[in-house]
C-alpha cells in the first residue's frame, strides 16, 4: 500500500509561525483543516501539543472545515475549540450544524431560519457569517440584495450575525485585489450604518491573500483570514511559492514498485476508444526502443497524477488507471552501474495541496504519522 507521510512537527511549526505573523498584523484567523479529512490520530497529535493547544485556544479564532463529520471529530477531541462550518449548510443537516459548529457561513435565508429554530430548540446562540458574491461565482448573496437580506436576520432570537465575508481565488481564480477587498469593507460600513449593528469579523482573506499583507494591500477592516494551504504546505496559491519561512515538506507521498521491467516504448496492437486509463502520447526516438517501466500501487482513485511531482527528476509519467500507475525510470542504473530501482523499493513524490486532500481521503493510502 502506498503511504502518505505526515510530519506533524512541521505543521505545528507552521501554525506557530503564521500565528505570530498574523497577530503582529492584527488579523484574526481560522485554521482550516479540511485537507486532513477528519483524520483522528493526526488531529489528536496536533491538539495534544501543549504549545499549539495554547495557540489554538487563545489566539486562533476557530477551527474550520467543510465537512460536518470532520467537525464532529474535532469537537470530540477538543470540546473547547470554537468550530466553524465553512460552506453554506444544507437544510437537512441543520441539526448537525448546530451540534458540531459554533459558527457557519450562510447565503440562504431559509437555511438561516431553520438554523434559528434548531438553535432555539437546543437553547443555543448560533453565530453566522454572511458570504457576499464578489465575482468568483461560487457561494455568496448578490450585492444588490444585501440590505434586504440582512434586514431579515438581525432580529432572529437565536442567531447572532458576527460578520460578512467573501470567497476569492477558489473556483475561477479571481484575485483578491485591494479593490475587491475595499468593496467588502464598504459593505461593512453600509450595514453597520443602516442597522446600527457591529460586524466584528470581515472575512476576506485566505492563503492566497497572505502575500498582500506585506505589501500593505489589505484594508484595515478586513480582519479575518481562513488559512489552510499555507499551514499544511507552506505555500500561497497566489504565486505557488513558499510563504515566509514556513516548512514546505510536511507531507511526502511514497508509492511501492510492484513491477519493474524493460518494455517497449510504444503499446503493441490496435488502439481503441474503450480504454479506461489515461496515458501520454509518445513520440519515440528511433534510436531508443525500450525503457524500464515501473508499475506503482496507486491510481486515479487515490490521486490526480498531475498534482504529484517525482523527487527523482529523471522519472517520467507514462499512464494511470484506477489503481495502478506507470512511470518510465530510464536506464535504471547508478553511476556505479548498479540497479537504481527494483521491485519492493519506493518512489517518492512531492504532493500539492489538492494531492494531499485526495490522498488523505483515500482509504487505500496508508497514513504514516511522524
Amino acid at each position: 500500500m502506498s503511504e502518505l507521510i505526515v510530519k506533524t512537527n512541521k505543521i505545528i511549526g507552521n501554525i506557530q509561525k503564521l500565528n505570530d505573523f498574523l497577530v503582529t498584523n492584527k488579523i484574526d484567523w481560522s485554521l482550516i483543516v479540511k485537507v486532513l479529512s477528519g483524520h483522528k490520530l493526526i488531529l489528536e497529535k496536533l491538539f495534544s501539543d501543549n504549545s499549539i493547544k495554547e495557540v489554538l485556544i487563545n489566539n486562533v479564532h476557530s477551527i474550520g472545515d467543510s465537512r460536518l463529520s470532520n467537525l464532529k471529530v474535532i469537537k470530540k477531541i477538543a470540546p473547547d475549540i470554537v468550530t466553524m462550518y465553512i460552506k453554506p449548510p444544507a437544510i437537512k443537516h441543520v441539526k448537525s450544524v448546530i451540534k458540531f459548529a459554533d459558527i457557519s457561513f450562510n447565503t440562504s435565508l431559509s437555511t438561516i431560519l431553520a438554523l434559528n429554530e434548531e438553535a432555539k430548540r437546543n437553547d443555543k446562540i448560533h453565530r453566522i457569517i454572511i458570504m457576499i458574491e464578489m465575482g468568483e461565482l461560487r457561494e455568496g448573496i448578490l450585492r444588490e440584495n444585501i440590505i434586504d437580506f440582512y434586514s431579515n436576520i438581525f432580529q432572529l432570537s437565536n442567531i447572532k450575525v458576527i460578520g460578512l465575508g467573501t470567497n476569492l481565488g477558489c473556483m475561477y481564480g479571481i484575485e483578491p485585489t485591494y479593490d475587491k477587498l475595499i468593496q467588502l469593507s464598504l459593505y461593512k460600513q453600509l450595514l453597520e450604518a443602516k442597522f446600527n449593528k457591529k460586524l466584528n469579523l470581515i472575512s476576506g482573506g485566505s492563503s492566497i491573500t497572505l502575500p498582500l499583507i506585506g505589501k500593505n494591500r489589505i484594508p484595515k477592516s478586513v480582519n479575518h483570514f481562513r488559512i489552510g494551504e499555507a499551514v499544511f504546505l507552506g505555500t500561497s496559491p497566489f504565486n505557488n511559492k513558499k510563504f515566509l519561512n514556513l516548512s514546505t515538506n510536511a507531507f511526502e507521498f511514497k508509492a511501492n514498485i510492484i513491477e519493474l521491467e524493460e518494455k517497449e516504448l510504444e503499446p503493441d496492437g490496435q488502439l481503441s476508444d474503450g480504454n479506461v486509463g489515461h496515458a501520454i502520447d509518445f513520440e519515440a526516438e528511433e534510436t531508443i526502443q525500450k525503457s524500464y517501466k515501473a508499475v506503482l500501487d496507486f491510481g486515479l482513485l487515490d490521486v490526480d497524477v498531475n498534482e504529484i511531482i517525482p523527487k527523482d527528476k529523471n522519472i517520467k509519467y507514462i499512464g494511470t488507471t484506477s489503481d495502478m500507475t506507470v512511470y518510465d525510470i530510464g536506464p535504471n542504473l547508478t553511476k556505479s552501474q548498479k540497479l537504481n530501482y527494483k521491485v519492493g523499493k519506493q518512489i517518492c513524490f512531492f504532493p500539492s495541496y489538492m494531492a494531499v486532500a485526495r490522498l488523505m481521503n483515500s482509504k487505500f493510502i496508508e497514513k504514516k504519522i511522524v
